[in-house]
C-alpha cells in the first residue's frame, strides 16, 4: 500500500518536549504543531474555504452533533461526503458530539447506552451512542474520527470526574469496535483514523488511568479532553504535565477546545500537537482582533479616529489595508464585513503563529520565542 494511502505519524524534531511533526492522510500532510479552525456546522463562520486554506490551515473541524441534526449525515453522505459538500479538500476532523454532553446538559440524558438529545432545533429526540457516532462520522467522510465520550464541567466531585472517566473508557472500547466494523464493511478506509480521548479532570492518577487504558487499545492517536471547562489556565498546564508522559511518543497528541494564543504557546511547550477553538472566529465577530502587538477591541471608541492600520506585521492583507477608525465603524454598525475582516485577520494570526513554532523548535530556539511573543502580545 502507497504511503499516501495510509495515515501516519511522523516526528520530525523537538525542542525540549516541543514537537514538530507530520500527520499523513491521503487528503494531504498536516504539519504540527497545527491549529484547526472550526467548522462545526460544515462552514468556518463568516470565512470562504478558500480563505481558511490561504491562512495555512491543513485541517479544519466539523461535528458530529450538529451535522447529524442538519443537514444529516446521510444526506450529505449521498451528496458525496463532507469534504465535497463543503468544498474542503483537505483533512478534515469530527467532534464526536461528547463536547455536546456537557454543553447541552438540559436537553440529554446519559445512560450506559449513550447520551439521549432532544434537539435544540425542533425537540426531535436523538441517541447518540458510540456505535451511532461512528457511524455519522463514517458518512461524513471524516479522516480523523473521535470516540464517543463524557465532557464534564469543573470544577466536580472525584467521584464524578472517575465515573465519567471510565464511563468514557467503556464508550472509548465501544467506538474501537464500531470504527473496525466499519472498516471491514468499507465504511471506512485504511487513510482514516480513530482517535482516544483522555478523561479525568485535574487528577493525575485518574489521567494516568486514563491514558493507559486508552494506550492499551492502539488507536491511531490521543487526544486530551476535558480541560478549558472551568478550572483555569495553570491548573490545565498541570494537568497536561500528568497526562503527556503516559501518551505514546510516535503517535499524534490533540488538546481539544483550546485556546487562546498563551495556551498554544504553553502546550506546544509539553508536547501537544494538534488543537481546536472557537477562538478566533467568534472573537473576530465580536470586534476582537488578534495582532502582534495584542489583542485589539475594535468597538472601543479609542480606535474611532485612527487612521493606522490594525497590524502592519499581519501576513493577512486585510489586517495591513484597513484603518483601525473604519473597523470601529464597521462592528459598532453591525456591518458583515466587520466580522468577516476581523476573522479572516484571526484566523491568519493563528496559522501564522504555528508556523512560527513550527520553524522555532525546527532552529531549536523554541524557548526563546516563545518568551519573546508572548511579551509582545501581553501588552
Amino acid at each position: 500500500m502507497a504511503e499516501t494511502e495510509t495515515f501516519h505519524y511522523r516526528l520530525l524534531g523537538r525542542d525540549g518536549s516541543a514537537r514538530r511533526g507530520e500527520i499523513v492522510t491521503p487528503r494531504g500532510v498536516i504539519r504540527t504543531p497545527a491549529f484547526m479552525p472550526v467548522g462545526t456546522v460544515a462552514t468556518v463562520k463568516a470565512l470562504y474555504p478558500e480563505q481558511v486554506r490561504d491562512a495555512g490551515a491543513d485541517i479544519v473541524l466539523g461535528n458530529t452533533y450538529h451535522l447529524m441534526l442538519r443537514p444529516g449525515a446521510e444526506r450529505v453522505a449521498k451528496l458525496g461526503g463532507l469534504h465535497t459538500f463543503m468544498r474542503w479538500e483537505k483533512p478534515i476532523l469530527t467532534d464526536s458530539g461528547g463536547f455536546q454532553v456537557m454543553s447541552l446538559s438540559k436537553i440529554r440524558k446519559i445512560t450506559e447506552e449513550g447520551a439521549l438529545f432532544q434537539s435544540h432545533l425542533d425537540g426531535s429526540r436523538h441517541m447518540l451512542s458510540p456505535e451511532r457516532s461512528i457511524e455519522i462520522q463514517c458518512l461524513l467522510g471524516s479522516d480523523i474520527q473521535m470516540q464517543f465520550d463524557e465532557c464534564i464541567e469543573l470544577p466536580a466531585e472525584r467521584r464524578e470526574v472517575e465515573r465519567a472517566m471510565e464511563l468514557s473508557l467503556r464508550w472509548a472500547e465501544r467506538s474501537r469496535r464500531a470504527f473496525e466494523d466499519q472498516r471491514a464493511a468499507g465504511g471506512a478506509g485504511p487513510g482514516q483514523a480513530l482517535f482516544g480521548i483522555v478523561q479525568g479532570g485535574t487528577d493525575g492518577d485518574l489521567r494516568r488511568r486514563s491514558a493507559e487504558a486508552l494506550v492499551g487499545m492502539d488507536l491511531e492517536g490521543y487526544a486530551v479532553g476535558g480541560l478549558a471547562v472551568g478550572e483555569g489556565h495553570d491548573l490545565m498546564l498541570a494537568t497536561l504535565d500528568a497526562t503527556l508522559p503516559f501518551l505514546p511518543e510516535g503517535k499524534p497528541r490533540y488538546l481539544m477546545g483550546v485556546g487562546t494564543p498563551l495556551d498554544l504557546i504553553e502546550s506546544v511547550r509539553r508536547g501537544i500537537d494538534m488543537f481546536d477553538c472557537v477562538l478566533p472566529t467568534r472573537n473576530g465577530r465580536h470586534g476582537l482582533a488578534y495582532t502582534w502587538e495584542g489583542p485589539v477591541n475594535l468597538r472601543n471608541a479609542v480606535h474611532a479616529d485612527d487612521a493606522r492600520p490594525l497590524d502592519p506585521e499581519s501576513s493577512c492583507p486585510a489586517a495591513r489595508d484597513y484603518s483601525r477608525a473604519y473597523l470601529h465603524h464597521l462592528m459598532r454598525s453591525g456591518e458583515y464585513l466587520g466580522a468577516m475582516i476581523l476573522s479572516w485577520v484571526n484566523t491568519v494570526f493563528y496559522q501564522d503563529l504555528m508556523a512560527g513554532m513550527r520553524a522555532a523548535i525546527q532552529e531549536g530556539r523554541f524557548d526563546a520565542w516563545a518568551e519573546e511573543i508572548k511579551a509582545r502580545i501581553a501588552r
